[in-house]
């Protein structure tokens, strides 16, 4: 790897690890303030994983600095497909819909932190002329795809409720 695609590498390493340890930090502070114990539990499962991310990150951060080249033995892994399947919360959850406002809102800055680190984790695959870079930025996306769509679709299942329980229904 020439020192011209060394740095961009680790420009593109830094604000990634930015965005994990900012998707950390906000995945435990929603696991610490939801009152629902499957919440806490999914919560701290994507807090987990972006911990995962970030620590992978790293290494290849220390790989690419040390060496010049990305590690190919280090793995991000592939995410489980029933994450997506096993809503965020409980059904009894539901039925204090109207007052979770920090669940409801955790979901939609949840699903916005994700579509972002996709489209980056996707803009800079495409860009990347390293096979390994490319596969390890891939595969990222392909694990923030799988967070995104478990929190949009617990979002969408209970919108509807929270907009009208709440009197926030724009109709």
């Amino acid at each position: 790897m020439d020192k011209e695609m060394k740095e961009a590498v680790i420009k593109v390493l830094y604000r990634a690890m930015q965005a994990e340890t900012d998707g950390h930090l906000f995945y435990q502070m929603a696991a610490e303030k939801t009152e629902d114990p499957q919440g806490k539990e999914v919560f701290e499962s994507l807090a987990k994983d972006e911990l995962d991310h970030l620590h992978f990150l790293k290494a290849q951060h220390k790989s690419i600095t040390e060496s010049g080249e990305p590690d190919k033995n280090l793995k991000v892994g592939k995410p489980s497909g029933d994450q997506i399947e096993t809503p965020v919360f409980s059904e009894e959850f539901k039925s204090r819909v109207a007052q979770a406002h920090n669940e409801m809102s955790a979901l939609s800055i949840g699903v916005h932190l994700e579509l972002a680190q996709i489209d980056f984790y996707k803009n800079q695959a495409k860009e990347a002329t390293d096979p390994t870079v490319k596969t390890f930025l891939g595969e990222l996306a392909e694990w923030e795809s799988t967070h995104y769509r478990r929190l949009i679709r617990q979002q969408e299942e209970l919108k509807e409720d929270y907009w009208f329980k709440g009197g926030f229904y724009p109709f």
